[in-house]
């Protein structure tokens, strides 16, 4: 009987313990895990040295020294993104300068003067019978007499040229293409960025003045001098419609050394003619 009394003890002292441990702890000891799981609060912007670790999706206009970035300074400062960006000037070059048209590049460059309304005419001379005809520009053009004399075209599709002089850099030809640039609206302005784009035929650092512009049948002419340097040439740009895609372009361009070819330059921007 002595045993039966000490294990009813042992069992109420038991029952006692749980009784208690019940009355401390939660029903469901996982109720908090399993509760919803909430963000943790924003860190509040700071100008100190701290960085968020979240990359921006704004596109940055410079590159970032590391992956992460500096927090903004407040509410009131703009996005990076709202900063107006700086338009690049354009280049001297030939090639155009993003977010600038043809004819903007063209008044931005210190080599090309504004043709003004006192750039006078020339008496169009009497071009000759004699004809070199190029179909792909729908133009045919004088065949000069001698000293000049044909020569190998490539890149343009005909091409006349003057003896090399000794020690002198630039040699004197003629050539016809079609248009090497973009056409404008006007004939003017495309004559215009055509004597443009033949400074790449002359020296570094060339430099143009106007002698003459007019309008010729289905086109424009510009006749203008080229300074280089102690020298210069005389040079001269028709624009025409032949018919094609494209109009098609004449050049010439004649050195100092050869100023008695200089006369040849008039008969070119009278010369030119569509065929047919």
């Amino acid at each position: 009987m002595r045993d039966v009394y000490r294990g009813l003890a042992m069992a109420t002292a038991v029952a006692a313990v749980v009784a208690a441990l019940v009355m401390v702890l939660p029903s469901e000891p996982d109720e908090v895990a399993a509760g919803p799981v909430t963000a943790p609060p924003a860190a509040p912007p700071s100008s100190g040295s701290a960085r968020s670790s979240e990359p921006s999706s704004e596109p940055s206009p410079e590159p970032s020294a590391g992956p992460s970035q500096e927090p903004s300074s407040g509410p009131s400062d703009p996005p990076a993104s709202a900063a107006p960006a700086q338009q690049p000037t354009p280049s001297p070059s030939g090639s155009l300068a993003p977010g600038y048209t043809a004819m903007e590049a063209l008044h931005a460059d210190p080599r090309v003067p504004k043709l003004s309304r006192g750039v006078k005419r020339i008496p169009l001379r009497s071009p000759g019978k004699r004809f070199v005809k190029d179909a792909r520009t729908g133009l045919a053009v004088p065949r000069l007499s001698g000293p000049w004399k044909p020569h190998g075209a490539a890149p343009f599709t005909t091409k006349q040229v003057l003896p090399r002089t000794r020690g002198a850099d630039v040699r004197g030809m003629f050539v016809t293409c079609p248009l090497p640039i973009l056409a404008q609206k006007s004939p003017r302005d495309t004559a215009l960025l055509a004597a443009r784009w033949t400074l790449n035929h002359h020296p570094d650092g060339s430099r143009i003045t106007w002698l003459a512009s007019q309008p010729v049948k289905r086109g424009w002419m510009l006749v203008y001098r080229v300074t280089y340097g102690k020298h210069t040439s005389r040079a001269a740009v028709v624009i025409m419609d032949g018919g094609m895609s494209k109009p098609g372009l004449a050049f010439v361009t004649v050195p100092d050394s050869r100023r008695k070819q200089w006369r040849d330059i008039g008969r070119v921007a009278s010369g030119v003619r569509v065929l047919g």
